[in-house]
């Protein structure tokens, strides 16, 4: 009777184990009607276009989840110019977030080189009809932009790139960053233009000055090969229109050592590592 009164009561606890794990089964299952709305709200967390200021910074590179942690805690993080100390708080991708006063990003530094055909705007802007971000949308996830512009009917290279060192060092640099135009004029360029133009000429109180002029070779005299440093190409019709010239085709050919060499109008690739480099030292 002992064994059997035994193997009874153990069938009676598993029955309650039984159930236990049932009831425990179902909450897990989202069972409880106290659970729903907290994934209510996760989902709705999801799908604002925020993300967890340690995972920021994570993502960034600069340390692991845990670490970003204690940072925020002792005030090295920076959000918008405020120090963050609240664990658990969310910012949006164009958020200015710093670590140790440099501003980071959540996504690898992104390199880009257009050949940009007519009839596309150099704007991030979706108002302007076709613009060059279309060309390049299937390139890349991360949030680059043009580095300087190129008119809606002016063709040539174009560098995108989502690294803030390289977009100042192109547009904010004393050096500046050598640009190579093939530009075409209604009508030959005289020689004592050219001349005027390589000693850099005054227009409005300012002097405008050029890295190098010359004819193309093999090409008429109306076709031209200019260098210059400047972030955007209104000075090139500045430059001629100044002394009676009508710019036809303005096309960029070179942009700091970058060439379009096997990449075809419409077309973009990627930077080696080896250009990036290159930019960098500068």
């Amino acid at each position: 009777m002992s064994k059997g009164g035994a193997r009874k009561g153990k069938s009676k606890d598993s029955s309650q184990y039984a159930k236990a794990g049932a009831s425990k089964h179902k909450r897990s299952q989202g069972g409880s009607s106290k659970a729903q709305p907290k994934k209510e709200n996760t989902q709705k967390r999801k799908d604002d276009g925020t993300i967890r200021l340690n995972k920021y910074i994570a993502n960034s590179g600069m340390c692991s989840r845990r670490e970003a942690d204690m940072y925020i805690a002792i005030g090295n993080v920076t959000v918008n110019g405020k120090v963050i100390n609240e664990m658990g708080y969310r910012v949006k991708l164009t958020d200015d977030v710093r670590f140790d006063g440099r501003r980071i990003q959540p996504e690898p530094k992104t390199y880009i080189l257009l050949n940009k055909p007519k009839g596309f705007a150099t704007t991030v802007s979706t108002d302007k009809g076709n613009t060059v971000m279309d060309l390049i949308a299937k390139a890349t996830k991360a949030r680059v932009k043009p580095i300087g512009r190129l008119g809606r009917n002016s063709t040539g290279l174009i560098l995108f790139t989502n690294d803030d060192d390289i977009v100042k060092k192109f547009t904010h640099s004393k050096n500046g960053v050598t640009k190579l135009y093939h530009i075409e004029l209604t009508k030959n360029l005289k020689m004592a233009d050219m001349d005027r133009i390589k000693e850099g000429i005054t227009v409005e109180g300012k002097k405008v000055e050029v890295v190098d002029i010359s004819y193309v070779e093999g090409a008429p005299k109306k076709e031209i090969g200019l260098k210059l440093k400047h972030r955007g190409n209104s000075v090139i019709r500045t430059i001629f229109e100044h002394l009676n010239y009508e710019v036809v085709r303005i096309d960029c050919v070179g942009i700091a050592g970058l060439t379009k060499k096997d990449l075809p109008r419409g077309n973009y690739r990627h930077l080696s590592q080896q250009e990036v480099s290159n930019l960098k030292m500068l």
